[in-house]
């Protein structure tokens, strides 16, 4: 009885231990499916997570600031101005609106009168006492008694900006130096120049006065007049004098020298009054582009000033107002 009852007992052992293993089994199956079910709920909501942050703006989008509340404190000139002649877009511009001395920039406009006079440039022009500077007392490297002719004389008015050059150009004008300047102030409004008034033509007073605005048109207009692009753009000329040596003058825009400069016309000028003034038209990034600068501290502001507007340029940092 008593074997009888082991035997038994050892069967239904053996076959509780089955139940046992086939349980664990089953066990071990949902617990597999629960942890791959979680592994994709995770996998999901990552995936959703992700989504929503790559809607997020990126910081590398976002938005500069505008381009003249960066740009225009790193210029010292007190005027500042640049226009891409394009589309006449205003991409810089400081204290433009104000009515200022140009000093000899006037130099320009002396220019245009005189070469759209249609007079011989090979006609010969003399200094005389009437041409000294008794304004501003400035030196001028033509003595009194020099003749040269009015292609010369032009040539060093406006690329060594030579006052006596100018006043001299002004006299020989048929009606003389007042019939000069009233054509001037003719040729402004004609322009549109309307703030713009001149009252002799080397720039030598005060009261020749302009706008940045009004200057891009004058430049606009003396781009179109080739002696003057030349002559402004000219880094030097020798000049020779009946019985003296060989003068060589040099343009006052150091900047014409520079070989990765393209200028189409130039003009400095400086009183008192004016400041240093650098004007001129360039060809950057494939445009023309005039920028006006007017009121500068000194010279290697105001190059240093359209050297840095250049840069702007190239980096794309300037963009329409």
């Amino acid at each position: 009885m008593r074997s009888k009852l082991y035997f038994f007992s050892v069967k239904h052992v053996a076959t509780l231990i089955a139940c046992a293993a086939l349980l664990g089994a089953n066990e071990a199956s949902l617990a597999q499916k629960n942890t791959v079910s979680e592994s994709q709920n995770t996998k999901a909501k990552s995936a959703t997570g992700s989504k929503k942050t790559d809607n997020k703006p990126s910081t590398a989008n976002k938005a500069k600031p505008a381009p003249e509340a960066v740009n225009s404190g790193a210029l010292k000139s007190h005027v500042v101005y640049v226009q891409d002649l394009a589309n006449n877009n205003v991409l810089l511009s400081k204290n433009d609106d104000e009515v200022r001395p140009i000093a000899s920039v006037t130099k320009l406009m002396t220019a245009i009168i005189v070469v759209d006079a249609k007079q011989s440039m090979s006609e010969m022009i003399e200094v005389t006492q009437e041409d000294v500077d008794k304004l501003k007392h400035s030196r001028s490297r033509l003595p009194v008694g020099t003749k040269l002719t009015r292609g010369d004389m032009l040539h060093l008015a406006l690329m060594s900006s030579e006052n006596r050059a100018a006043s001299a150009l002004a006299r020989y004008y048929p009606g003389g130096t007042s019939a000069l300047v009233q054509a001037m102030n003719a040729k402004a409004q004609q322009l549109g120049m309307r703030q713009s008034r001149f009252v002799e033509p080397t720039g030598l007073s005060s009261a020749n006065v302009s706008t940045p605005r009004d200057l891009v048109k004058m430049m606009q207009a003396a781009m179109q007049r080739p002696a003057i692009q030349e002559f402004t753009t000219d880094d030097q000329q020798e000049i020779r004098t009946a019985g003296k040596t060989a003068t060589v003058f040099r343009n006052t825009n150091s900047l014409v020298t520079k070989a990765d400069w393209d200028i189409k016309v130039s003009k400095t000028g400086f009183i008192n009054e004016a400041g240093q003034c650098l004007v001129m038209i360039a060809r950057i990034n494939n445009r023309d582009t005039a920028i006006v600068l007017l009121d500068a501290i000194g010279r290697g502001t105001r190059v240093a000033d359209a050297i840095r507007i250049r840069q702007l340029m190239q980096r794309q940092e300037l963009a329409a107002l």
